[in-house]
């Protein structure tokens, strides 16, 4: 199944979660897309609450199904729980730390920005967006891609950096500190429906 490409604000609005990170498209029509979105009364079963949780978070990282499934299998050979290891190994994704820096202003963003090679761990250059970081690795931007518009931009605007990372703006270079607390990551994902989901 391929990764989603098409427009991100009809998915948000599906799913009830801001994929551009801003909000917007919640704002203003806060329900399901389509002519009957304000009057959808349909009640989801258990395996369709489930598929949607599952959906939702998907898309939030903006992985491919074989990529998500693959993450979701390794989270379970990790010891502690299941969901949360799933949640940290996502958020542990080279593509996801540029974003979460403020090098870019979506996950879509920071994934082209280490596509491009743009991005480096540890000083060498990585171009797999789904390349995982381990704590204690510093991500930085290459010598000659540091006036690139997008990354300028990006850092105007960002005013937020969790806790687990930490970001020299001078340098545009920041430190993956620790693994996140699962109160840091998305509280709009409830990671046990995934969970029941894949073991159907």
């Amino acid at each position: 199944m391929a990764r989603y490409t098409g427009p991100s604000w009809k998915k948000s609005r599906r799913y009830g979660i801001s994929l551009s990170g801003t909000g917007k498209e919640l704002e203003k029509r806060p329900y399901a897309p389509g002519e009957h979105g304000p009057n959808q009364r349909k009640k989801l079963s258990e395996y369709g609450l489930q598929q949607q949780e599952k959906q939702k978070l998907r898309f939030m990282y903006g992985l491919n199904e074989r990529q998500f499934r693959r993450t979701f299998d390794d989270a379970g050979k990790m010891k502690g729980v299941h969901g949360e290891n799933f949640m940290i190994l996502l958020e542990s994704r080279l593509d996801n730390l540029v974003y979460r820096l403020g090098l870019a202003r979506t996950r879509r963003q920071s994934r082209q920005l280490v596509n491009h090679g743009h991005i480096t761990v540890n000083g060498g250059r990585v171009d797999i967006p789904s390349y995982r970081v381990s704590t204690g690795d510093v991500i930085g931007v290459r010598e000659k891609s540091r006036n690139l518009d997008i990354i300028k931009e990006a850092i105007e605007v960002n005013s937020f950096v969790p806790e687990y990372v930490t970001f020299d703006e001078d340098k545009l270079e920041g430190t993956y500190n620790r693994l996140p607390e699962r109160s840091e990551l998305p509280a709009e994902i409830t990671e046990a429906l995934i969970v029941e989901f894949y073991s159907r």
